[in-house]
């Protein structure tokens, strides 16, 4: 693909060069991300919205502009869109203020795929307001088990919340049938597409979700910024779980007198992200001139090309659907552990992930107690790249022969 420069490509790595296949946990960002955030720092940088030189009023166009941006990127309002810190930030705080609203009893429907990010935050909360969480599984070709799904999914779940794509797996779940089965039971869906957003064309009509999450670092937006979505109709209805400036219309002293403003201010105390939502919108921008679609088909051949490659090699076991995943190949090495793959690789400048990946209870559940490796890819990857890695497992092998 054309996929314009990417400055941090261009060095090596103990002599070799860089191949970076670590995308599932954050992707490089091109020139022109990197140059909106240091435009901003240069000539617009001021705090928003309760300024009214001219500095804070350009800051604050440029920050609602990105806004739009966003929200047209998938298909939503304006005012649906939060800015947050990222999916992390985006799942707890729509915890806390979702579950002011549960009580003892009510059920919560997860994936056993989730990452501990849309896991850690539901349980937490189970504890303190005696909820039920149950799980959907896996069936073995590691997908989720629908039919599962069906009988857990009842008119006591409150909450459906999953990944739209698995961080570990690459398993790209039906969202759009999941949140249709919580629909039928009255429950709200929550969608982590941390994984997919980036990835493949995205529209929050057309799956009907109620709230969704995703961060910018994963789609070649800058660290620490991310997104909450949420219907209008729902979010105008929630109780802000952050409390400060920029959020609310109008307080006395006298305790609970304190009035919120509409959202998505609400939901935004005190000074947001700002560059990182400028940055974001370009990295939207930059996308989108790539196109979803062509991002997609050349992540699904390099993950193809790399499955057949991978096959090749003795004693390797590929943990994931082979078909249908999205530029993600978890791995193991029957004899060698994850961390040592990862740091030989590393020699032979190859950059991939190993461990748990956040997903410790699936780990328990496929019996990987070591976890895997897991090698990434993007839209500036490319055929060379997963040579590289082949040969470089290649090399691992050899090593402890």
């Amino acid at each position: 693909m054309d996929s314009g420069p990417f400055p941090i490509l261009n060095q090596k790595i103990f002599g070799k060069r860089l191949v970076y296949l670590d995308n599932a946990a954050t992707t490089q960002k091109p020139q022109v991300v990197i140059d909106a955030i240091k435009q901003f720092y240069e000539t617009s940088n001021a705090n928003i919205h309760r300024g009214i030189h001219h500095l804070a009023e350009k800051s604050t166009m440029a920050y609602e502009s990105s806004r739009e941006t966003v929200a047209r990127f998938i298909g939503a309002e304006t005012d649906e869109i939060v800015f947050t810190s990222g999916t992390t930030h985006s799942l707890n705080m729509l915890v806390q203020m979702l579950g002011k609203n549960l009580h003892p009893g009510d059920e919560i429907v997860l994936t056993m795929m989730e990452h501990h990010s849309n896991l850690i935050p539901w349980q937490e909360m189970a504890r303190e307001k005696e909820l039920i969480v149950k799980f959907i599984p896996l069936t073995a070709d590691y997908t989720l088990d629908l039919q599962k799904a069906r009988e857990l999914i009842t008119a006591k779940t409150k909450v459906l919340a999953f990944t739209h794509v698995s961080n570990t797996l690459g398993t790209i779940n039906p969202a759009a049938e999941l949140i249709a089965l919580a629909h039928a039971q009255g429950a709200l869906a929550v969608v982590d597409v941390a994984q997919s957003v980036g990835h493949l064309p995205l529209n929050v009509r057309q799956l009907d979700c109620d709230f969704l999450a995703f961060s910018g670092h994963k789609m070649c937006g800058p660290l620490g910024i991310g997104v909450l979505y949420g219907k209008k109709d729902l979010l105008i209805n929630l109780e802000p779980a952050f409390f400060g400036g920029g959020m609310v219309e109008d307080v006395s002293s006298e305790v609970g007198k304190a009035l919120w403003l509409a959202p998505p201010q609400r939901f935004e105390a005190g000074t947001p992200p700002i560059a990182g939502a400028i940055g974001l919108a370009r990295a939207v921008d930059f996308l989108e001139k790539q196109g979803l679609k062509q991002i997609e088909a050349h992540c699904t051949l390099l993950r193809e090309y790399a499955i057949k490659e991978l096959k090749k090699i003795p004693r390797l076991n590929i943990i994931g659907p082979e078909q249908g995943g999205i530029g993600i190949i978890s791995f193991t090495l029957e004899v060698i552990h994850p961390h040592d793959v990862a740091e030989i690789l590393n020699r032979e400048g190859i950059a991939v992930r190993a461990g748990h990946h956040c997903t410790i209870p699936l780990m328990k559940e496929l019996g990987l107690a070591d976890g895997t490796t897991r090698a990434s890819f993007y839209l500036y990857n490319t055929i060379e790249d997963v040579d590289a890695l082949v040969a470089g497992i290649r090399k691992v092998q050899e090593v402890f022969r």
